[in-house]
């Protein structure tokens, strides 16, 4: 069997052959600290950060098989964006910059964390009539350059492929933040729902002209990241009423192109939003961030049964201790597998503190699982 045809009767709850052994990717700094460390070349070491497959050439030096995550789609975002611009640099080298979203966000010199917003462009209609509604229409500039040519090897693949169905809210939390996003629900009801529709609209579209292309897709992918360690960033019947609607249309549509598994990407504890996502046709979660709050696919599966499907939920956490750590892990996602329609993933990308030969023994592990 191929790696996509592993994935794909894994997700069916099909025979397979043997278990895939993904990863999600590394922090830039995790490779820095390798290279360092003489585990990779400059070069490898050098890989864009968040793009799966130039991060490949890495995961296969680990022993992984592939990157999860592959996807072709529309740019469903602002367009055209905002111009990256620095505002200013103080003298400890804290810039100040006005990024791609139309945000002002703050950025320490060392820092490996989300830079800190400061000012949101988007704060009312006046400022989403100017800035933001025309950046959010369907143009076919949108659409990704699929020739005949490029749509031949794609088919050709032996890795599984995503479509990808763009954010629905995530997006929205990024131009005006989470503070912002929940104030204009209370201030102006109106239109908070109009830029959920307009988004809605415009990435339904999107989603329609790419699957015209020929290209033979195995799921569809959303991304979110919508939640935190204590719940959702949204109030989940607001969430329900306004953006499910959208999940249930894009899916119906990836339905009549025969894609039957639609995956979607949130961090944090997504319990409350999961009634949401698999009610309108989201039937597979990632990366099931472990976290302080301890999530797994086991009690999900007990409540919604198989329609429900996983990827991710290995806690990567384990990769800065010793073996002992990695065999617990483990054998705690064997009894997952066991559950059937789950690929166990890295809960996100492998941080700096994960030891070289740690990964290395996971994926010996993995490659060799017995079930």
């Amino acid at each position: 069997m191929t790696h996509r045809e592993r994935a794909n009767a894994v997700l069916h709850y099909q025979n397979f052959d043997k278990l895939p052994v993904v990863h999600f990717g590394f922090w830039s700094e995790t490779k820095e600290k390798w290279y360092h460390e003489g585990h990779l070349t400059l070069e490898e070491s050098l890989t864009p950060n968040d793009r799966i497959p130039s991060e490949d050439v890495v995961g296969r030096k680990l022993g992984f098989d592939f990157g999860w995550g592959v996807a072709v789609g529309a740019n469903t975002t602002l367009f055209p964006a905002f111009e990256d611009k620095i505002l200013r640099t103080d003298p400890d080298g804290t810039e100040y910059y006005y990024n791609s979203d139309g945000v002002v966000v703050m950025h320490k010199p060392g820092s490996t964390g989300i830079p800190a917003e400061v000012e949101h462009t988007l704060v009312d209609r006046a400022s989403y009539e100017e800035h933001y509604k025309h950046r959010l229409q369907f143009t076919p500039d949108r659409l990704p350059k699929l020739t005949p040519e490029r749509v031949a090897e794609l088919n050709a693949r032996d890795y599984p492929l995503g479509v990808s169905l763009g954010s629905l809210y995530g997006s929205f939390r990024n131009w005006a933040g989470v503070v912002g996003t929940s104030y204009l629900l209370a201030d102006d009801e109106e239109l908070y729902t109009e830029i959920i529709d307009t988004v809605g609209a415009m990435t339904l579209q999107c989603v329609e002209e790419v699957l015209k292309s020929g290209v033979q897709f195995d799921y569809g992918h959303f991304w979110e990241d919508i939640c935190f360690k204590n719940g959702p960033l949204v109030i989940p019947a607001v969430f329900d009423e306004l953006v499910g609607p959208w999940y249930k249309k894009i899916t119906d549509l990836a339905a009549s192109h025969g894609i039957d598994i639609v995956s979607l990407d949130c961090d944090g504890m997504i319990d409350s939003l999961i009634p949401t996502w698999l009610e309108n046709g989201v039937n597979t979660m990632f990366p099931i961030e472990v976290g302080t709050w301890g999530a797994s696919i086991e009690p999900w599966r007990k409540q919604y049964g198989k329609p429900l499907r996983g990827i991710g939920g290995m806690d990567k956490r384990v990769f800065a201790g010793d073996y002992s750590d990695v065999d617990r892990e483990v054998e705690r996602l064997r009894r997952l597998v066991d559950l059937g329609g789950y690929l166990p993933c890295p809960d996100h990308r492998i941080a700096p503190d994960a030891k070289w030969e740690n990964v290395q023994y996971y994926v010996d592990k993995m490659q060799n699982l017995t079930l």
